[in-house]
């Protein structure tokens, strides 16, 4: 009994909550109900009541105003009837009723007859076994009738009427309770349903579509809902299933190459060259730290740890790029169609952009072209190549993260230009983080790279940066779009004492060892 009563009360089921309460609230208004109903017919009856005494005292009072009335006056049933004259006394009365004291003092019949009122009178004092209404009627000759009628009928009838209540009321009651305890209880069923699906899901950790009941309710929803939300986790689960196992896969093969350098080193350090060993170890060891840089860039994107931003132009960063990337296998083209500002992360944007740039200039044939410009309010850059493209169907999977298409399976490791495949994924993570989108389309031929963001008024004064010595600017075909081969992350830094690759750039091929 230490259990307060708030406290217990919520510890009941929901089903004995609502059923308590429903049933207290069916009490209530059953309760109203039957109160009501027994004063509606009390009412009723008594005004029954009244209206046969007072009948009978008119039909009286005509007879003592034309001096006709009889000896014993003649009424029907138990009706009891006196004419009293103007001194109160009693000059004419009904069989049985005393005839020489009123039924009711005689100022009290006057004023009664003025104002038509009836009183309850008990009939014992006068030799009558029963409650009587009575009521006062004016005649001639300043006479007053005074009519009473028995009041036995309207108690019996009430009486009957409250057995019958507090007999049925609580049976009414009691079914009204049950059953709304089951209907409660089968709206609850597809509940308990979901219930015990969600318990197998944890129990074999497995996902499983719920029970979707066939009533279209709020539980159907739920259950669609968390339907949804199953799949979506399912799906979550499979892509970082899918992550840790393709990134095993991708950091176990620099680090078996690492280890074998090391174990033969060791084993014959007299033979070994160690400043091509260490040359080694260090480009695996770059491969090593893009790819975890990358894997964090990406991490950060999904969690959408990305600030507001500032305004940032995008034709001087693609002129600045392209620029950079001056002297390359292949050219870089530049077109810019004046200022293109847009709000974001500068540094951001720039990883954007020399992603797709690099990507382009490793599969191109001749050449890569840049062009960026205004179109409906949003900022359009465009990254082309002349080099094979990708079929149509794979160019959405081209953006999922590590994966790898025909063209781009192929690694050079002497050169080290070979991607884990997680350049596009982080271009389409970092455009959409800006409010953007990216996408591929063929070229022809080649392919594009084509990304959206939403373009922001441009600061005054803001004009295209120069093109750089080395680009030459020049038109980019309409709709380009990028190139799906996996992209590289600019490079980590390297072991203090070392030179560091540039940002992005691929690892340098080692040198051929000095000359014994």
């Amino acid at each position: 009994m230490n259990l307060s009563i708030p406290r217990w009360w919520r510890r009941r089921s929901l089903r004995a909550r609502v059923t308590v309460i429903t049933a207290l609230g069916l009490a209530l208004a059953l309760l109203g109900a039957a109160l009501l109903l027994r004063g509606a017919l009390r009412a009723s009856l008594i005004r029954g009541v009244d209206s046969t005494a007072r009948q009978s005292a008119r039909e009286v009072a005509t007879l003592a105003t034309a001096d006709q009335l009889p000896h014993p006056l003649l009424v029907p049933g138990t009706l009891a009837v006196q004419v009293l004259d103007a001194q109160g006394r009693i000059v004419a009365a009904s069989p049985g009723t005393d005839r020489l004291v009123p039924l009711l003092p005689p100022s009290q019949a006057a004023a009664n007859a003025r104002t038509g009122r009836a009183v309850l009178l008990n009939g014992r004092p006068y030799d009558i076994p029963y409650l009587m209404r009575v009521v006062a009627v004016p005649a001639g000759r300043r006479q007053v009738v005074i009519s009473a009628v028995a009041f036995t009928q309207v108690d019996d009838s009430v009486s009957a009427l409250t057995r019958a209540l507090l007999v049925g009321t609580p049976l009414l009651l009691a079914l009204l309770a049950g059953a709304t305890w089951l209907v409660v209880g089968s709206t609850l069923r597809p509940i308990s349903a979901l219930r015990r699906g969600a318990e197998m899901v944890t129990a074999t950790g497995k996902a499983r579509e719920l029970p979707v009941p066939e009533a279209r309710d709020e539980v159907r929803g739920l259950a669609i809902t968390l339907n949804d939300m199953l799949a979506r986790l399912d799906a979550a689960q499979r892509r970082q299933r899918g992550l840790v196992s393709d990134t095993a896969h991708e950091l176990r093969s620099p680090i078996a190459s690492i280890r074998a350098q090391l174990e033969v080193a060791l084993d014959h350090p007299g033979q070994q060259d160690w400043t091509q060993t260490a040359q080694d170890a260090l480009a695996d060891t770059l491969r090593l730290s893009r790819l975890a840089e990358d894997l964090l860039v990406l991490a950060r994107l999904d969690e959408r740890q990305t600030s507001a931003g500032r305004p940032v132009d995008l034709a001087a960063l693609v002129t600045e790029e392209a620029g950079r990337s001056a002297g390359g296998r292949v050219p870089v083209t530049a077109a810019t169609a004046g200022s293109c500002v847009v709000t974001g992360e500068p540094e951001g944007l720039r990883r954007l952009l020399r992603n797709l740039i690099e990507n382009g200039m490793r599969y191109a044939t001749s050449r890569v072209d840049v062009a960026v410009c205004r179109a409906d309010g949003e900022v359009v850059l465009t990254v082309s190549d002349d080099g094979p493209g990708i079929s149509p169907a794979d160019r959405e999977r081209a953006f999922d993260r590590f994966v790898r298409l025909d063209a781009a399976r192929s690694r050079d490791e002497e050169s080290g230009t070979g991607g884990a495949g997680l350049g596009l994924a982080i271009v389409r993570a970092i455009a959409r983080a800006h409010g953007g989108r990216a996408y591929l389309e063929g070229g022809t031929p080649g392919l594009h790279a084509v990304v959206r963001l939403p373009a922001t008024p441009a600061p005054p004064g803001a004009r295209a940066a120069p093109v750089p010595p080395g680009a030459r600017a020049t038109p980019v075909p309409p709709g380009a779009r990028a190139t799906p081969a996996p992209l590289e992350a600019p490079a980590a830094p390297a072991t203090p004492g070392t030179r560091t690759a540039p940002a992005a750039d691929p690892v340098p091929a080692a040198p051929p060892p000095p000359p014994a």
